[in-house]
């Protein structure tokens, strides 16, 4: 594995998304969000965001044989949220709810090509 400098104690440190198709959720997500990854066998990718120094990772992809809805709601930054949500459309993901506002800012709601529910939110 990568680098892995977060380290800070009692915060969210590594989130592992699984996928149905690990080729697929690589090009869908680096067609939204630019996000890079370093391959890890046949079943796993990390996954590296803007937000991470080279050779960090902020996380991974998982290859599962099925995806199981519900659960913790991973929810991403944007400074411009609807220049994301054509991102998101473009390279497949299906938009589920919203956008819509909430106190201090528009959040929507997605799903990844491997049915995963993610959001996406920006300040007012």
């Amino acid at each position: 594995m990568a680098a892995h400098a977060h380290r800070i104690p009692l915060s969210i440190d590594y989130i592992e998304i699984s996928v149905t198709d690990l080729s697929l959720a690589q090009q869908f997500y680096n067609r939204a969000f630019g996000w890079e990854f370093t391959a890890y066998g046949d079943g796993y990718a990390g996954i590296r965001t803007a937000a991470e120094s080279p050779g960090e990772e902020a996380g991974g992809l998982a290859l599962a044989s099925e995806i199981k809805i519900g659960g913790p709601l991973v929810l991403l930054y944007s400074l411009d949220l609807d220049a994301t949500l054509r991102a998101v459309t473009d390279a497949g993901g299906l938009i589920v709810n919203g956008p819509y506002e909430f106190p201090g800012g528009r959040r929507f709601h997605f799903t990844d090509p491997s049915g995963n529910e993610l959001g996406v939110w920006a300040e007012a």
